[in-house]
């Protein structure tokens, strides 16, 4: 099924010069979309009663928004100090290729959720985006980043993605490419920029103890510290003026946050799950 959906988003989503038979693809993504729209709706559900928890009042909400970082799903998972520490090259390559197949390209998923949404936080979006884009350098572009390192790690041949990793962008995509799930967006997008930072120290971490230089480790060194700024604006300019101006956004912002957390813990258990099984 995720294979099904992340290919019908590639397809989708990459620019085309014609569509031979618009019907017929239409069709195809018709059927695809339903049974997207079955999936998140099925995430949904099944985090409706911690939703149903949290606070509206845009102070009260944010204070909550910011404890995820401690003690949201799959944070501070032992994965992460396992590849610091313990982790083989082919271990982490294994691990990396996954983080690939999961990775749904922030800087679309940005553009995309800005779409529409009030002054203020639309502004913080477009910086977040910019920064995404290396302010106008090519060179400090995140994405081209993290494909020098799944280059220099010979990534991608031969490594088969697990469901988990797929459903992850899947997710993402969906909340992003949906307007109706506009501010599960915001929330999910908030939620990594929250919780990143501590995950890609670790990272990078391991990635130096295996010989790996730093112009490969770029994306993970960058994302350590960058995401911390990212994350106090993000929560600044657009999720306490969102729920301030109309407190009902509380709840499908949350719900976005948890969902990402959620898809996340469920690959670190996966991951955990693969790369202790010969230990």
């Amino acid at each position: 099924m995720h294979r099904l959906v992340a290919a019908s988003h590639n397809r989708r989503l990459s620019p085309a010069l014609s569509n031979v038979d618009f019907e017929a693809e239409l069709a195809r993504e018709i059927a695809v979309r339903r049974v997207e729209r079955a999936f998140v709706e099925a995430e949904r559900q099944a985090i409706a009663r911690d939703v149903r928890a949290v606070p509206t009042e845009a102070d009260a909400f944010v204070n909550w928004f910011e404890s995820l970082e401690r003690s949201g799903p799959g944070q501070h998972d032992p994965l992460f100090p396992w590849l610091a520490e313990r982790a083989t090259l082919q271990q982490m390559r294994w691990f990396l290729a996954q983080e690939l197949a999961g990775e749904a390209g922030f800087d679309d998923l940005v553009a995309l959720t800005q779409i529409k949404l009030p002054k203020r936080p639309k502004l913080e979006l477009a910086r977040n985006y910019w920064d995404e884009m290396g302010q106008g350098n090519e060179g400090g572009m995140h994405g081209p980043m993290l494909n020098a390192l799944a280059d220099s790690l010979q990534l991608g041949s031969g490594q088969e993605a697990v469901w988990e990793s797929l459903a992850l962008g899947n997710l993402m995509v969906a909340l992003a490419t949906a307007r109706h799930y506009a501010y599960q967006s915001v929330g999910a997008l908030g939620a990594v920029e929250l919780t990143a930072p501590g995950r890609a120290e670790l990272v990078n971490a391991g990635l130096k103890r295996l010989g790996i230089d730093g112009a490969a480790r770029r994306y993970y060194a960058l994302h350590a510290t960058l995401d911390v700024r990212h994350s106090a604006a993000w929560n600044r300019e657009v999720l306490h003026p969102l729920v301030a101006s109309s407190p009902e956004l509380a709840s499908p912002i949350a719900e976005g946050a948890l969902l990402r957390l959620r898809a996340g813990q469920r690959c670190f258990d996966r991951y955990r799950q693969e790369l202790w099984r010969s230990q």
